[in-house]
């Protein structure tokens, strides 16, 4: 039988029908292995984590929240706010910057073990598949045949589970915006009193069943924005699946009693495409399509045990490894992203730890100067804006320094609940013998818990009579 040309893998993608141009459905078989049991191991550890998550609490708040409409983020159990914003966006640089680094040098790893739509389509929408059509070839065999009672119990235990688990992916990702006690009141109170949040929980589900369901390898080729990247961060010394073709080749298949065939260890038995998740033929080298999940390497690894070869003709390596046979190398690109990430995460976390729990701004009341006043003083106007960036509640204190003027505000007593803010006004008096100059600097001392904060530096302004 004449080989298969291959040699157009780039020029159109593996689950397309060159004919038709039509997604072809793509049938994995899950090959049991070494990398499948250490991913199933840490799959699980992901799964229970991502479920735990929105109902670990620390100090009576949520662990981790990420509430877009409220402006409200606590991440490991410190609060952010919209003051915050400078930090989460660096800190959002410096993440991206990571996976950069992260990817020149290991390639879609991330994809491959960490990555929830791989975790969750591989290890529970798959195992539930085969576990009620059966394996590959069933349910290709299922698919193509008639619509009959089986087809349509199976179909519909199927969906069903589908639409159930969904259903709780749903939940869990809400509890992540709106918190778990949200959460449990549009679950536990009427429908009619939390309608918002209900119908997000169902566009939720319906979203992450149309993925798992339906789109599948296509998050991962077409719609995943980080897939797209690899073409420009991969080269050919960063670490992937592949093939050793030096060894394998020329593939061909073994003749029982033949000693001496010429040819490579592959023996071109197709096995490394049939359990790939996204359809394509890891021989042909590094693609778009590949997501790191080590089904072939598994796949060729029993096969190679059974012709007692040695094992890795598939493995993690680069290129150049696999060309050089030379060991891994950090390379100047890899360094440079290296550096950067470094200065870039060293800057964030020495903001993040001289962050104070009080953030108090003091700015002039737009439109005014200064006020001359009946008993001969001067008076100018400030509005006072404070934030408390913890949980727990403080007593504020404001004093001036630098000039002999007196301070005058709707409390001297000002008490502001964790993560709440305020705005009120201030104003300063200052005796016109006590004015020196046109604009009088000072600073404005901001004490909580009689703990000092803030020091803001303002002018006042006056006029000056000989």
């Amino acid at each position: 039988m004449a080989k298969k040309d291959t040699s157009d893998f780039r020029e159109h993608l593996s689950n397309l029908n060159e004919r038709t141009g039509k997604r072809t459905w793509i049938y994995p078989k899950i090959i049991s292995g070494r990398f499948y049991r250490y991913r199933s191991w840490f799959s699980a550890f992901l799964l229970a984590l991502l479920f735990v998550g929105p109902w670990l609490r620390w100090k009576g708040h949520p662990l981790f929240l990420f509430d877009v409409l409220e402006r409200k983020f606590i991440i490991a159990g410190l609060p952010f706010f919209p003051q915050d914003f400078y930090l989460l966006a660096l800190g959002l640089l410096s993440f991206i910057v990571f996976i950069m680094l992260f990817t020149s040098i290991f390639g879609r790893l991330w994809c491959g073990w960490v990555c929830p739509q791989t975790v969750f389509m591989e290890m529970v929408f798959r195992r539930i598949e085969n576990w009620i059509e059966g394996n590959a070839a069933a349910q290709k065999k299922l698919d193509e045949g008639p619509l009959n009672a089986e087809k349509v119990w199976k179909k519909t235990a199927k969906h069903t589970l589908f639409w159930l688990i969904s259903f709780l992916i749903a939940n869990t990702f809400l509890a992540y915006i709106i918190g778990s006690d949200a959460l449990m009141k549009i679950i536990t109170e009427p429908v009619s009193q939390h309608r918002a949040g209900f119908v997000s929980i169902l566009i939720f589900t319906s979203v992450f069943y149309l993925v798992f369901a339906k789109l599948r390898e296509l998050v991962c080729i077409i719609i995943c924005p980080y897939g797209r990247l690899q073409g420009v961060l991969l080269d050919q010394n960063s670490v992937v699946v592949a093939y050793d073709h030096q060894r394998g080749e020329p593939r061909g298949r073994l003749v029982k009693g033949q000693t001496e065939s010429g040819k490579g260890d592959c023996v071109d038995c197709g096995l490394c495409v049939e359990v790939c998740p996204t359809g394509i033929d890891i021989r042909n080298g590094t693609q778009l399509e590949c997501v790191a999940c080590t089904a072939c390497m598994d796949a060729c690894d029993s096969v190679m045990e059974k012709i007692h070869k040695p094992l890795g003709l598939i493995r993690y390596a680069s290129e150049q490894q696999i060309v050089s046979k030379k060991t891994f190398s950090y390379t100047n690109r890899m360094k440079a992203y290296t550096v950067f990430f470094v200065l870039l995460f060293g800057v964030f976390s020495t903001l993040l730890a001289l962050r104070k729990d009080l953030q108090a701004s003091v700015l002039r009341t737009p439109g005014t100067t200064f006020v001359r006043e009946q008993d001969g003083k001067v008076a100018n106007f400030f509005l006072l804006k404070l934030t408390n960036k913890t949980f727990h509640d403080m007593n504020v204190r404001v004093a001036l320094e630098g000039i002999p003027a007196s301070i005058q505000m709707l409390d001297d007593h000002i008490r502001i609940k964790g993560g709440e803010h305020q705005s009120m006004p201030v104003i300063v008096h200052l005796k016109q013998a006590d004015i020196k100059e046109n604009t009088t600097p000072f600073q404005v001392v901001v004490y909580a818990d009689n703990k000092e904060m803030n020091r803001v530096k303002l002018f006042f302004n006056g006029p000056v009579f000989d």
